[in-house]
């Protein structure tokens, strides 16, 4: 691939390599600094000594790839909030504070919680730094506060919980990623609110977004359309309606809801034509570069500089500059330096899903697209501008798939009609919509304006929503693991090099991935096929346990699998075991499990006598002594669900810590396991 042969493709690469190993492996960071030292030396030593030779020596570029593998590191411990002596979770213990917090963001709201991200300034009147996850009581709470407002806060912070189920999404992890490691529960009552104000950027990019928004409902937009016109010029996705976004999900549309490239794009041409007046002068191109930047980087600002937003301005920047500078700018160079200088300043968005899946969309934009659009060139203007539209979908669709897969378990089968149908409507819309929202920026817009914008937005949804409707195209709940994922892009690339240019090692390295792909395949279908298992599932008020052999898989439940509980438990159950579900059965008081028998006590408290269990498995708070149940029974293992209460629980535990029984809670430590 031409794109390795850059060396900034090769120290980018290093780099990245450096923060993953950062962040997973977590050094000290005055080791991680001593190590860049070194580096800086040795990249020193090879550079005196081979700074004679016209061609460099080998072991200057691995010093070279050395150094930008210690910055990786040194460039995550430094953006690690946790390594500073005064972040908050070096002094929470659990109990409850006085929470002084400042509002940077208003998230998605759930049924039951209004919910944002906080600075933490202040723990009982301790400086603390460190941001949280706020969730606010919607019933207590009549108003929703403000961006920037100064919060003082009577609760705990605790922890993020991990999965309570098996392959269920990680939410502590997905903070993590964020940079938030605690979350808050308060009621209005609980809450005082300071009269001062933060007034940050955060707090101005918010006021301009509630401007134009309140100016767009006094101007009598729908809240629906409004709703998606928000999300498609503002990127604020948070009032858009769960079926809505279903829709986009499964007419493979749901990346124009979240501002990228596309949208970018479609401001950058809508304000250099807006400059097109000026003079093609020296002077005028600064002037034009200076505002045009502008612009962009404002845009990034109320776009709260989300990954997809801030990786398309800096991108879009340098195509900027290599424009007004009348000099011709490569694209895998301004992929590569993007992505350098969006890491360095945060680096942790190389593990957000909008951010891989832009790039590699982007990256197979460029690459492939020229090889489909060779196959066939239209004479019809028409016909070539829908084939090029053809063209781009397949060759982003090709790049995302692996990973959609890899996080989503689906793929929307008609994304090619949905592009077809939609990108042409789109261009309209986001060139009507950007001019309707820096009109509302000032005032209220004329009613016709409006009108267009509604109308338009009107068919976008329902084209969306009629293509939504065949389910039967979007194929769901499909297993695919981080093996299959690797050796699936491997497949990829090596067939793509071998069609680009056919020789025998292209078409040798293209068997291999296909060999590797169906090796991580059968890995883990005969893995599935052997695997036995035994799971007691975390499921709120409810007992759901599960007995696994093979890719069969045979469910205890007292309730029907069309309930949305067992639905959102066992899906992802049966997508990351490479399972299905046998057949379903009423739980009755005994079960056995190889040379385990296991015995579940529900709420009628029936405990057969003369039974010796291994195990015993308490829901639904059975009535008990179960001091003397276990002095009769004699367990190995005692087991509640989240179908008992709380107070049960702490009883039971204390119990079991008295008799020396080892005791596990579903909703404590998650769900248990028992395997072969």
């Amino acid at each position: 691939m031409k794109i390795l042969k850059f060396p900034l493709a090769r120290i980018t690469i290093w780099f990245v390599l450096g923060v993953l190993a950062a962040f997973y492996f977590e050094p000290n960071p005055l080791l991680s600094l001593i190590s860049c030292g070194v580096a800086v030396l040795l990249f020193g030593v090879a550079y005196y000594f081979s700074k004679k030779d016209f061609i460099q020596k080998t072991y200057f570029g691995y010093a070279t790839y050395l150094v930008f593998f210690c910055v990786g590191i040194i460039t995550h411990a430094l953006h690690n909030e946790k390594n500073s002596r005064v972040h908050y979770t070096h002094i929470i213990d659990g109990g409850k504070h006085s929470v002084e917090v400042i509002l940077l963001e208003k998230l998605k709201s759930n049924p039951y919680s209004h919910r944002y991200i906080a600075k933490v300034t202040a723990i009982d009147s301790v400086i603390v730094k460190g941001k949280i996850l706020l969730n606010i009581k919607k019933e207590s709470l009549k108003e929703e506060f403000q961006i920037g407002s100064r919060l003082l806060i009577s609760g705990t912070i605790y922890e993020p919980k991990e999965p309570g189920n098996p392959h269920q999404f990680d939410y502590k992890k997905y903070l993590t990623y964020k940079s938030v490691y605690g979350q808050m529960y308060a009621d209005a009552p609980a809450i005082q609110m300071s009269s001062k104000t933060e007034k940050s950027i955060w707090y101005y990019a918010a006021r301009f977004r509630s401007n134009i928004i309140q100016n767009l409902k006094k101007s009598g937009f729908r809240n629906e359309e409004l709703n998606v016109a928000v999300a498609l010029i503002l990127g604020q996705q948070q009032d858009i309606s769960p079926e809505l976004l279903k829709d986009y999900q499964f007419a493979g549309a749901v990346h124009i809801l979240s501002v990228s490239g596309l949208h970018v794009g479609c401001l950058m041409l809508f304000i250099g034509f807006l400059l097109s007046p000026l003079p093609k002068t020296r002077t005028g191109n600064i002037l034009k570069l200076t505002i045009l930047l502008t612009f962009l980087w404002i845009f990034a600002l109320i776009a709260n500089f989300s990954p997809s937003v801030t990786r398309s301005v800096v991108m879009f920047s340098f195509v900027a500059i290599g424009k007004y500078a009348l000099r011709k700018t490569n694209i895998y160079h301004t992929l590569l330096v993007s992505v350098f200088i969006i890491l360095l300043f945060e680096p942790s968005f190389i593990f957000d899903i909008g951010f891989q899946l832009s790039y590699c969309a982007l990256f197979f934009i460029v690459w492939l697209q020229p090889l489909f659009s060779s196959l066939w060139k239209p004479k019809n203007i028409a016909v070539n501008y829908f084939w090029d539209i053809l063209t781009v979908s397949f060759a982003a669709q090709i790049g995302t798939f692996p990973l959609s897969l890899y996080y989503f378990h689906q793929f929307p089968g008609l994304f090619f009609i949905t592009n077809l149908l939609v990108l042409p409507l789109l261009g309209i819309i986001m060139a009507l919509g950007v001019f309707v929202m820096l009109w509302a920026s000032f005032s209220i817009v004329p009613s016709f304006l409006i009108k267009c914008l509604e109308w338009s937005l009107y068919i976008l949804n329902k084209t969306i929503n009629r293509i939504a409707s065949f389910e039967t195209f979007v194929f769901q709940d499909i297993s695919f693991n981080w093996q299959m994922l690797l050796s699936c892009y491997l497949l990829l690339f090596a067939t793509i090099l071998w069609f680009k240019k056919p020789n025998f090692q292209k078409l040798s390295l293209a068997l291999v991935g296909l060999i590797l792909f169906q090796l991580a395949y059968l890995g883990n279908e005969f893995t599935s096929k052997n695997q036995e298992e035994l799971i007691v599932f975390n499921a709120k008020r409810n007992t759901i346990i599960a007995q696994k052999k093979g890719t069969r898989i045979t469910v205890f439940s007292n309730q029907k699998l069309a309930d949305p509980t067992m639905d959102f438990i066992m899906k992802p159950y049966l997508t990351g075991s490479f399972g299905r579900i046998a057949a379903a059965e009423r739980i009755g008081n005994l079960m056995y499990f190889k040379e385990n028998k296991i015995l579940i006590i529900d709420s009628l408290g029936i405990s057969p006598k003369n039974q010796q269990p291994d195990i015993i498995i308490l829901s639904q708070s059975p009535k008990i002594n179960l001091e003397r149940t276990i002095q009769n029974a004699k367990p190995k293992m005692v087991i509640a669900d989240a179908s008992n209460y709380r107070t049960d629980v702490e009883r039971w535990k204390t119990t079991c810590i008295k008799e020396k029984i080892p005791f596990h809670s579903t909703v404590e430590k998650g769900f248990y396991s028992l395997s072969k």
